[in-house]
């Protein structure tokens, strides 16, 4: 990622390092690949949200499937694409439990969904015997 961040040199490039270790700090299964710009995953949940618009000052976050969560989050905007604007560092720190939040309830999306396709298995093996 770091030969992204040389190739690119977008003009908040310290705003935009500072939520990446957020976003891949706040749960074990977040990664990062370079897709429109650069992507966040989670392995469990799938695409969580990339990086837009780099190349003009500030971050700004797309969730790729924002309106799945349901907590309270004050930041996010939009109605059907989500998204959260950040002008800088500083910025980004003290959004820093929002988005760690946002991050987890993805996550949790994730592993909801695993727990009910093994429930599922589970249950069409023993209806098999």
């Amino acid at each position: 990622m770091e030969r992204w961040f040389d190739s690119t040199k977008p003009p908040s490039e310290a705003a935009l390092r500072r939520v990446r270790d957020i976003v891949l700090g706040a749960h074990p299964s977040m990664r990062e690949r370079i897709q429109y710009g650069i992507t966040f995953s989670s392995t469990r949940s799938g695409d969580f949200a990339a990086f837009v618009r780099y190349s003009e000052p500030g971050v700004n976050l797309r969730l790729m499937r924002g309106r799945r969560l349901r907590g309270r989050y004050p930041h996010l905007e939009g109605a059907t694409v989500k998204r959260m604007r950040i002008a800088d560092p500083r910025e980004a720190s003290a959004r820093a439990s929002e988005l760690r939040s946002m991050v987890k309830e993805w996550c949790a999306l994730g592993d909801a969904a695993q727990a009910k396709a093994t429930a599922t298995r589970a249950t069409s093996r023993r209806a098999r015997r």
